[in-house]
Formats: C-alpha cells, sequence, structure tokens
C-alpha cells in the first residue's frame, strides 16, 4: 500500500510538472510572437522560475497524488463520475464553488505572506521575479506552496464535484497562474476593462500587485480585495520594475522603467 501511495503521488507530480511546462511554454511562446523582446534579458531569471516551479510541482503533486489514490482505492473524497449523482445544473455551480473557495483562501493567504517576517522567508522569492514572466507562475518557496498545495485536495472532501468538472477547475488555476504574470494582457479590452474586468482578475489587475506589493491579492475575482479595501484598478505594464526599455514593453504605453 505504501509503494502504491508513494507511486500515486510521484505521477501526480510528473503530471503537474508536465502540465507546468507545457502550459508555461506555450504562453512564452505566445509572449515571444506577440511582443517580441519582452524577455529578453531575464534568461538567470527564468531557470531559477523553472528551478522553483518544478520543485513546487512536487509539493503540490504529492497531496493531490495521495488524495486520489485515496479516493480511487478508499472511496475518500466527494468527487463522482456518475453524471446522474448530481442534477446537471450543479456541475457549473460546483465549478464556481471551488473557484470561489480557492479565491478566498489565496487571498487570506496571500495577505498572509505579506507580513514582514513571511515575505522575508517565503513570498520574496515569488517577487524576485522582477518583472514576472509566463515561467513565474509556480515560482514559490516551498512554505508558500504548501499553502497552495492543501486547498483543491482539501475541498474535495467538502464539496462535491464531478471528476471532469473538477479537471475544468485545475485548467482554470493553471491558465490563471500563467496568464496573470505573462507581462501583458492576453484577454481582449472589452474584458479586462469592461463590466467583467470590474470583477474578474486578469494580468491587467494582477499587474498592479506586482508593481505596488500591498494590494490586489486575490487570484480568480475582485471581491475581497474590493471588501476589503485593497483593491487598486488595473496595473501598467510598462512601469513594471524590470522592464527595461527596447524590452517589447506591448505598444501604447511608456517604454521606460520605473525608477
Amino acid at each position: 500500500m505504501t509503494a502504491a501511495i508513494l507511486l500515486s503521488a510521484l505521477a501526480m507530480t510528473l503530471i503537474v510538472g508536465a502540465r507546468y511546462l507545457l502550459a508555461s511554454g506555450a504562453f512564452a511562446l505566445a509572449t515571444r510572437a506577440k511582443h517580441p523582446g519582452l524577455y529578453t534579458g531575464l534568461d538567470a531569471q527564468i531557470r531559477k522560475e523553472i528551478g522553483w516551479s518544478l520543485a513546487s510541482a512536487a509539493i503540490y503533486g504529492a497531496p493531490a497524488g495521495i488524495v486520489a489514490w485515496g479516493w480511487q482505492n478508499r472511496g475518500w473524497t466527494l468527487v463522482y463520475t456518475d453524471p446522474n449523482s448530481f442534477p446537471l445544473w450543479y456541475l457549473p455551480v460546483s465549478v464556481l464553488l471551488y473557484l470561489l473557495a480557492h479565491d478566498a483562501w489565496f487571498y487570506w493567504t496571500h495577505r498572509l505572506m505579506h507580513r514582514p517576517a513571511l515575505f522575508r522567508i517565503a513570498h520574496a522569492v515569488h517577487h524576485a521575479s522582477r518583472p514576472p514572466t509566463a515561467w513565474a507562475a509556480m515560482s514559490f518557496h516551498w512554505v508558500e506552496a504548501l499553502t497552495g498545495a492543501v486547498v483543491i485536495p482539501l475541498l474535495a472532501f467538502v464539496i462535491p464535484i464531478h471528476a471532469a468538472a473538477l479537471g475544468l477547475v485545475l485548467a482554470v488555476m493553471t491558465v490563471m497562474g500563467v496568464t496573470n504574470h505573462m507581462g501583458w494582457e492576453i484577454f481582449p479590452r472589452f474584458i479586462h476593462r469592461g463590466p467583467l474586468g470590474a470583477w474578474l482578475i486578469t494580468a491587467s489587475h494582477h499587474q498592479r500587485h506586482h508593481e505596488n506589493y500591498r494590494c490586489n491579492y486575490g487570484l480568480y475575482f475582485r471581491h475581497w480585495d474590493r471588501l476589503c479595501g485593497t483593491d487598486r484598478g488595473l496595473g501598467d505594464f510598462a512601469r513594471m520594475p524590470g522592464r527595461a526599455a527596447g524590452r517589447g514593453a506591448p505598444p501604447g504605453g511608456d517604454r521606460h522603467a520605473r525608477p
């Protein structure tokens, strides 16, 4: 049994690592096509981001693998595969519940990581990416990675969800984690500047967090930032620390780095 659990944890670690490499690699290629030169001079930083991210993949994969083994062999969790177990309308509801719960967990643990002691110990690793790139989505110190690794496995014991809907939650988590750190806005203006953007977080909103540090702590939604007075609106990619002139800043903004 112990060997089976370890193999499950190892398999999930490999899956999480491969998912990271494929997603970040794909969006890094998209960045090269859309904004050539944006990551010029960041090779050493990107190598560190990949190293920290692959270490985080092991921390994310281990509890996920253990829970997956328990689900398949012991009936742990409330994950189900029979679509008739719950009404069809519950499928999108369960996805929303997971995203809302994950967002709340992320907001408060993220704010905690910005306390001076924890920032120095752990969160400074993530903010060492100046500016962040598509490879920085999982660039965490192991202490911070632990806080992120437990939330989805724990939710699987609390909120029923179809296996396919859980896959969608993980896909949204991966895509938003990568695109929010790319250094440019992938979503059209009518989304991030329109009514949806007032409540949904995209790269433009998260960029302000990497500029300011003391605001915009959310992951998917802006309601916690709004309720707690930490929403500072959208960021300016051209003002991102480390964004050098001529490094392919997105068009329309100041191409000079902030002092």
